[in-house]
């Protein structure tokens, strides 16, 4: 059983559906009550850590989830309230815990927000995302996300593997998303993005002047940087772990020392866009985990998802939407004396 998918969290006789519970708010308020448990540690578990000891005594939940417990002060040895997982147990030891929700349990709930919705049929939604934005909860955004927000707008969310969402963009990556409403769709769209049979094109301000071939086709791997796990960079496959990641890159405008270009996406690596033109010596505009500046009075990385094009999984029509430059990013351009129409 993972956190995020949870099929039955039991919270004295109540039931948390997938994570998702009307009351799950309640915490906040002081109150949700809390199923406590007792158990004394067997001889087998001597010697163990006390996350490995509670996940034997407890398995029906996570580890990772236990260890959550663990932190929020939920569970004592003898009386006394422990707060690291690697601890020690002996057998003997008296062990309690509250099971309640952690933030991560309570993270699939629905919370009511706009929503840019430019296309919507029985099977699937477009959306377009803007800036700041997180698509899917995770350490840091356990609410507030696209995610919350699909299960606000649609029970049948609920029942879909993170409620519809085939792919994603960055927070500060604004644009368009297609998101599934039915199993099936689900099924046939995340098929079409593995075979590289959803187009999907971006527009983005980058620092330097664009040199050479008009296009692009870069074809470089793109992995955890190996010397900084929170960033992807371009990877060797024969030292560091990784996956071939494919952009045609094509010039636009120059003005100055900055240009503007469209990337066609092949492949869906995380970053991918901003790793490629980073490696091509044109960080994003405002990009600063890649070495962009942040400049032209734009505050997030100066990319947008500009056009989206596949064929209906369930119809076989063919679809094409396109966004325009929201406006931040078209007055950063016109402030590097840059502009854009997208035909």
């Amino acid at each position: 059983m993972t956190d995020s998918e949870q099929s039955k969290l039991i919270i004295s006789g109540t039931a948390l559906e997938n994570g998702v519970h009307e009351d799950a708010n309640d915490e906040a308020d002081g109150g949700v009550d809390v199923e406590l448990r007792q158990a004394g540690i067997p001889v087998e578990s001597h010697g163990a850590r006390l996350d490995l000891a509670l996940a034997r005594l407890v398995p029906e939940f996570s580890r990772n989830y236990l260890q959550q417990l663990i932190v929020a002060g939920a569970v004592q040895l003898n009386e006394l309230t422990l707060t690291k997982s690697s601890a020690r147990v002996k057998a003997g030891d008296q062990l309690r815990i509250e099971l309640r929700p952690t933030l991560q349990s309570q993270a699939f709930k629905p919370e009511p927000m706009a929503l840019d919705v430019i296309f919507e049929d029985d099977f699937l939604m477009v959306i377009n995302k803007p800036a700041g934005l997180v698509v899917h909860p995770a350490p840091g955004n356990w609410s507030g996300t696209l995610l919350n927000g699909l299960l606000a707008r649609h029970a049948s969310a609920a029942v879909l593997p993170r409620a519809g969402i085939v792919h994603r963009l960055d927070k500060d990556t604004s644009g368009l998303m297609v998101v599934a409403r039915h199993r099936q769709a689900m099924d046939q769209l995340v098929n079409l993005i593995a075979a590289r049979n959803v187009s999907r094109q971006y527009i983005a301000l980058a620092h330097g002047e664009w040199k050479g071939p008009r296009t692009r086709h870069v074809d470089l791997p793109v992995g955890r940087d190996p010397r900084n796990r929170l960033k992807m960079a371009v990877v060797d496959l024969a030292k560091t772990a990784g996956k071939a990641a494919l952009t045609d890159i094509t010039l636009l405008q120059n003005a100055g020392s900055y240009c503007l270009v469209c990337c066609k996406l092949h492949t869906g690596r995380t970053h991918q866009i901003r790793v490629h033109m980073a490696a091509l010596g044109h960080p994003l505009v405002s990009d600063a985990v890649y070495g962009g500046q942040v400049t032209a009075g734009l505050e997030r990385q100066a990319l947008h998802a500009c056009r989206l094009a596949f064929q209906h999984p369930m119809t076989g029509e063919q679809l094409v939407f396109n966004s325009p430059m929201p406006a931040d990013l078209r007055i950063a351009a016109e402030n590097l004396c840059l502009s854009y129409n997208q035909s």
